[in-house]
């Protein structure tokens, strides 16, 4: 039987990743070995509007400082020096190609153009430990079943975890979830930890391996427990596979079956999040 780890200590940690613009590699370089960058759209809060007039502001401030002129950003770019001119004075925009060519010349990420606050919120990037424990987060429901990875501003608690429980533990993927974060914990609300007792309570908290969304017993003659995507959020139970549908059993009889058709062109992985791997209780 294994070691359970020690129930942790909550920890601050803030976590860096930007979920916005397409981010180089060259920036994850920057950051050490645990970056990660994940290439997906502008985050709503951040306009492309806003990120040419940075760049327009970064470049007065050079030319004012005596360390770039028009002409030579004219030249270096390819551009006209008229066009450099309307840029800078508000006159027109740049496409994503000229800043691009911008950029380059000038030796500037992306990353330069936005508000540090803002990267902070929407980073994710797992602090490195240095001792036997590993930082797991802990987050909703909602995060745990529709982001694959977890930015700042969505962590509730960091907890710590013994790397050598963790590095036990067998994944069983199906699909694409190599690139998820793959541990993460939910806390169990009042209706959820009633439906599983008395293997859960109202309140625990428990650590999902996002990386075992498979219906295979962990262990033989076991029934496994999946923490499950449903309406945007999760339920944790017991799964079967009938056909085309999934039914959801809960160890507390007193409640329903629930029963969760597969849509057309999903699987039974798809809806998993993962299997709940260890409960804890706080005392």
């Amino acid at each position: 039987m294994q070691e359970p780890p020690p129930y942790p200590t909550t920890q601050s940690s803030l976590r860096f990743l930007f979920r916005g613009e397409l981010i180089e590699a060259s920036w994850a370089g920057r950051l050490g070995r645990e970056a990660r960058y994940n290439p997906v759209l502008y985050s709503r809060a951040m306009k492309f509007k806003v990120l040419q007039d940075n760049l327009r502001q970064t470049l007065r401030s050079r030319i004012e400082a005596g360390e770039l002129t028009g002409l030579r950003l004219a030249k270096e770019t390819g551009f006209k020096q008229a066009h450099i001119s309307n840029f800078l004075n508000r006159k027109r925009g740049l496409s994503i190609e000229g800043m691009d060519k911008v950029l380059k010349v000038q030796a500037l990420s992306v990353l330069d153009l936005i508000d540090p606050g803002e990267v902070n919120k929407r980073a994710s990037i797992v602090p490195p430990s240095a001792d036997e424990f590993e930082n797991v987060l802990l987050v909703t429901g909602a995060v745990a079943a529709t982001e694959p990875l977890i930015m700042s501003l969505r962590i509730k608690e960091v907890l710590k975890f013994k790397k050598s429980f963790l590095k036990k533990l067998r994944p069983a993927i199906e699909g694409h979830r190599e690139n998820w974060e793959r541990f993460v914990l939910i806390r169990m609300d009042g209706h959820e930890g009633a439906s599983m007792y008395p293997r859960l309570l109202p309140g625990v908290t428990a650590l999902i391996d996002r990386h075992y969304n498979s219906l295979k017993p962990y262990r033989k003659g076991e029934s496994n427990m999946y923490a499950v995507a449903r309406n945007r959020t999760c339920t944790v139970k017991y799964v079967e596979e009938v056909g085309r549908h999934l039914v959801l059993r809960p160890h507390n009889h007193a409640y329903p079956v629930e029963v969760i058709p597969i849509a057309e062109g999903k699987t039974a992985a798809d809806y998993l999040i993962g299997r709940v791997c260890y409960v804890g209780i706080e005392t």
